[in-house]
């Protein structure tokens, strides 16, 4: 098929956004990115990325975007900043479900949608009167987990609330999520359903590096009991679990999938992640998730998810992954598969 045929790649310049530039460029679609000039700088530094660009200003760059045969594939940054509600809205194809971006916005809906997949998640708290024990407070949209705090009764998570009310963080109307501090490691799980090959793919695990969580681990003696930690992420690190999780996730993947076919009505294709607490007794919680591909995929963005090379032969990002998956439909007149 001539690459004038095919579909092109929209992204936000953000998050995500060299994994994708550089995946549409190994499977021959043109691809765009779209935001502020301050954003777009950073990737014009790379000689490497092959892309168009164009300036944010509204859902009409994207409706114009889609105009011109490209496919929206979203990102934290666009949740975020373009907000799932306009997502919705706007007439670019978006790649797998605009409706579960909207799910994503909002916590409560999100931890609906987990325990419709008889997914195990955290007990939840109604409100700060009803805390007992240790609770992560935690806040609607994709924020990297900026403003999110411990507490350990109903009189912390009360003041925690009032600091985030007034920094800014808790937007007028905005309800928080009060949810069980499970004891264990984190892991971060991500996937990619693909309607082509009919399957749930496992494309990778990792770990955040959050601030100043884990730079509290390198205070002096004193300053952890002062500082109620927050989970701004500023990073991540690739994680391998042992093989005897495989199966665990693989399955929750599965589940998951079903369950946003069934709750959204639409079908659904490309990357998510289930976000996880793995106790002592290596039990699965999962705590989150996100319905887009995540910036914990960039741990691999040089040589390529290994687990991918399972399904492959051949080691990939998941943003070639993406790309991938968008070419073959197009190729075998199937896009509507894909998407919404």
């Amino acid at each position: 098929m001539p690459k004038e045929s095919l579909p092109g790649i929209a992204a936000f310049a953000s998050h995500s956004a060299v994994q994708v530039v550089i995946g549409a460029t190994e499977e021959g679609l043109r691809a765009v990115l779209f935001g502020d000039e301050r954003a777009l700088r950073l990737y014009r530094r790379f000689p490497v990325l092959k892309f168009d660009q164009r300036p944010y200003e509204g859902i009409g760059t994207l409706d114009s975007l889609g105009e011109e045969g490209y496919v929206l594939v979203p990102n934290g940054s666009v949740v975020e900043y373009v907000g799932a509600e306009n997502v919705v809205r706007t007439r670019i194809p978006v790649f797998g479900s605009r409706r579960l971006l909207a799910i994503e916005s909002s916590q409560e809906s999100k931890m609906r949608l987990l325990r419709e997949a008889m997914i195990p998640v955290p007990k939840e708290y109604g409100s700060p009167e009803e805390v007992e024990g240790p609770v992560i407070v935690k806040f609607p949209g994709a924020r990297g987990g900026r403003g999110y705090f411990v507490a350990s009764s109903p009189e912390e998570v009360r003041r925690g609330l009032e600091t985030a009310c007034a920094s800014g963080v808790l937007r007028p109307g905005e309800r928080p999520i009060i949810q069980q501090y499970v004891v264990g490691t984190t892991l971060y799980a991500h996937f990619f359903h693909s309607p082509v090959h009919r399957r749930t793919e496992l494309t990778g695990f990792d770990v955040r590096y959050e601030s100043d969580a884990d730079g509290l681990r390198r205070a002096p003696m004193g300053v952890v009991e002062r500082v109620s930690p927050t989970f701004t992420v500023v990073g991540n690190f690739p994680v391998f679990p042992r093989e005897r999780l495989l199966e665990t996730f693989a399955e929750l993947g599965e589940r998951f999938v079903e369950a946003v076919v069934r709750v959204t009505g639409q079908p659904f294709a490309g990357p998510f992640c289930l976000e996880s607490v793995v106790d002592r007794d290596l039990n699965v919680h999962v705590f989150e998730f996100s319905g887009r591909i995540v910036a914990g995929t960039n741990v691999y963005l040089k040589h390529g998810s290994p687990y991918l090379a399972l399904y492959f032969g051949e080691p990939m990002t998941v943003g070639r992954r993406i790309a991938l998956e968008l070419r073959v439909s197009a190729e075998t007149g199937s896009l509507i598969e894909v998407l919404t």
